[in-house]
């Protein structure tokens, strides 16, 4: 089953990289990983998917909590919580096509963001079912190129309340 952690850590140099190693050297891997500051730049959020089931997950969740930086981790699978990625989507913009690119595009909400000779720059945020929904219509179009941000997520409710207490 696929697991959303968030990790909120000190934002200082080498906690990435810490994290990237308690994955690979126990064989877990990482979906998707992303990374930024939070309001507080003292810390940052980590955003991990991984594959595993609730004893992998839980011995995932017990090895990050040995990381001094870590200050505290959700696994937001198991609660109420939102979760959005943003795509970058080059798409052939052909005469006989552009009708299309753009009835799909506003469909899912997608922003035409720049536009070429005969390409088409979409942007779109979605959780993953309409990420996936949207490329599998947009692919017959002939994609020439594709960035995926990876997941970010927040609970419903208040996740990282008190952080300066947590010290």
């Amino acid at each position: 089953m696929k697991h959303t952690i968030s990790v909120l850590v000190r934002n200082e140099a080498g906690v990435l990289s810490r994290v990237a190693d308690l994955f690979s050297s126990r064989g877990f891997n990482i979906e998707s990983l992303t990374v930024a500051p939070t309001i507080d730049r003292e810390f940052s959020r980590i955003t991990i998917v991984t594959e595993g089931d609730d004893i992998v997950i839980e011995q995932i969740t017990k090895q990050l909590n040995r990381l001094i930086p870590t200050l505290k981790i959700a696994d937001l699978t198991k609660e109420e919580a939102m979760e959005f990625e943003l795509i970058l989507c080059k798409v052939k913009s052909k005469e006989k096509n552009r009708s299309e690119i753009l009835r799909i595009a506003e469909i899912f909400g997608a922003k035409i963001i720049d536009t070429t000779c005969g390409v088409y720059t979409l942007q779109i945020v979605g959780d993953e079912r309409q990420i996936n929904s949207f490329l599998d219509l947009i692919r017959p179009m002939g994609i020439k190129e594709l960035v995926r941000s990876g997941q970010v997520a927040i609970s419903r409710e208040n996740q990282f309340i008190n952080i300066k207490t947590m010290n």
